[in-house]
């Protein structure tokens, strides 16, 4: 069994704000106390299509310009360039844009696109048809026409987001402690422009003082739900201590923000919302994809192919050295908070199952024989679990799954834990490669594995597993 130790990681404003109240009495017929259905999420990113649109319009109408000037204008280099520009512009998530958008925000990023595009356009023609090369002035042309154009649409599409997220801006949930969540509530209130009315607090006890009414008991975040019609919900502070409350709230359908409300933050990787440093939660089990799957069985399939003959010779030397019962078989956490049974090699002999269940680190290493502590120190006994990426209970990369009794108590107390189960567990993952296994912080584990998670792609998943078979030739156990 695998023997993984931890180091322990170590007011109110006031009414002129037009602060609103929020309803929490239970309409007439309500009965129980769950949340919601998920439903579907108000659209306040369609403008995507409109975006895209206007990009590819942009490309269509200074190509038909320059054409009409008797500049050469072949229909695939045409579509040439409109692919590219589209292509290039989804790259950088341009048709993704922010809670807020700007379009000078976007100026940069959309004209040095075109710009690339409109080269390489320039390059293609003279390769296809050096006659009818592009001269410097029609390729500079083209860039201004295309920016121009692109921008003055963009530009039209984020104004009317904009004048909608402020005549109709959605009900949010303020969760947090009181007075802090008091404090950003009425900011957001006094910037009607984020397109967010906070209509409630969730806290455990009311600050003192005015402001919006305070949210106790699931059953009043319930009412507050469905009758403000709530779809967004900023969470102030610390997650971990309504891990259970937001879990909720997003399979109800609802987007959780993360926001900074105490130090002041200049990292530009987030979102700004009346001022506060932002970022979207994703506690819902990520999508994996195909890819990742096939990847899987692919590289385990042929994993277990190759490394038959060492399998079979490690269980008859585990049998020779350590008597019978080669194979442990114990309850670990998967993807979703599902069980699963994990399997390794033995390496000890727990002094019965509760001791196996909740027993940290394994007593008396050194008194281990002499091939366990080889298995051990090598990964080797880690090899049936290539198996459990097979059936599809763990996946080549991923974090770490843990026995039952230890993600209840790691859950309440370490931030984010919880949330590595978002995806499916792994036999290595990008805390391990850092060097997170053995006796190191849980709490550094979480969150390598949750930044894993949320920055997932396949090339990500190759690039840990070459960085693992790299550290194979210097095992330090698992």
């Amino acid at each position: 069994m695998t023997a993984e130790s931890t180091v322990p990681s170590a007011g109110g404003q006031p009414p002129e704000y037009g602060i609103s109240s929020v309803s929490v009495i239970a309409p007439r017929g309500a009965s129980g106390s769950g949340f919601p259905a998920a439903r579907p999420a108000i659209r306040r990113h369609s403008s995507w299509l409109a975006l895209l649109t206007v990009d590819a319009g942009a490309a269509l109408l200074v190509a038909q310009v320059l054409t009409d000037a008797r500049t050469p204008g072949h229909p695939l280099l045409v579509a040439g360039l409109l692919l590219a520009v589209v292509c290039l512009n989804a790259r950088a998530r341009l048709y993704r844009p922010p809670a807020v958008p700007a379009v000078l925000d976007e100026l940069p990023a959309v004209c040095v696109r075109i710009g690339v595009c409109w080269c390489v356009l320039a390059a293609a023609v003279a390769a296809y048809s050096p006659a009818h090369s592009l001269s410097v002035g029609a390729l500079a042309l083209g860039c201004v026409l295309q920016s121009a154009a692109s921008c003055a649409g963009r530009g039209t599409v984020h104004w009317q987001r904009r004048r909608a997220l402020v005549r109709r801006p959605g009900a949010a949930l303020v969760v947090g402690p009181a007075a802090t969540a008091q404090r950003v509530a009425a900011a957001f209130l006094r910037r009607p422009g984020c397109g967010l009315r906070p209509v409630g607090v969730v806290a455990d006890q009311a600050a003192g003082g005015e402001g919006l009414p305070v949210l106790s008991t699931d059953e009043e975040v319930r009412r507050a739900i469905v009758q403000n019609g709530v779809q967004t919900v900023l969470v102030v502070g610390s997650r971990t201590e309504r891990g259970p409350l937001l879990r909720a709230l997003a399979e109800a359908g609802c987007a959780l923000w993360q926001v900074d409300a105490e130090s002041p933050s200049y990292d530009r990787s987030g979102e700004r919302l009346a001022g506060f440093p932002c970022r979207r939660l994703k506690l819902t089990e990520r999508h994996e994809g195909v890819g990742k799957r096939a990847l899987d069985i692919a590289v385990s399939g042929t994993l277990l192919l190759v490394v038959s003959p060492l399998l079979m010779a490690t269980a008859v030397v585990l049998r020779l050295c350590d008597g019978p019962g080669v194979v442990f078989r114990q309850e670990r956490i998967g993807r979703g908070g599902r069980p699963f049974t994990l399997l390794k090699f033995r390496t000890h002999r727990p002094a019965d199952a509760h001791e196996a269940a909740t027993r940290w680190s394994v007593a008396n290493e050194q008194e281990m024989r002499w091939f366990c502590r080889f298995l051990r120190r090598t990964s080797l006994d880690e090899l049936l679990q290539l198996w459990n990426v097979v059936r599809g209970d763990m996946s080549l990369v991923g974090p770490r799954p843990e026995r039952p009794y230890f993600v209840g108590k790691f859950s309440q107390t370490y931030p984010g834990y919880a949330d590595r189960h978002r995806m499916r567990t792994g036999i290595t993952g990008l805390a391990q490669i850092h060097g997170l296994r053995g006796d190191t912080s849980i709490e550094d584990r979480a969150r390598f594995d949750n930044a894993y998670i949320d920055d997932w792609s396949l090339w990500q998943d190759v690039c840990v597993l070459l960085r693992t078979a790299a550290a194979l030739v210097r095992p330090t156990g698992s």
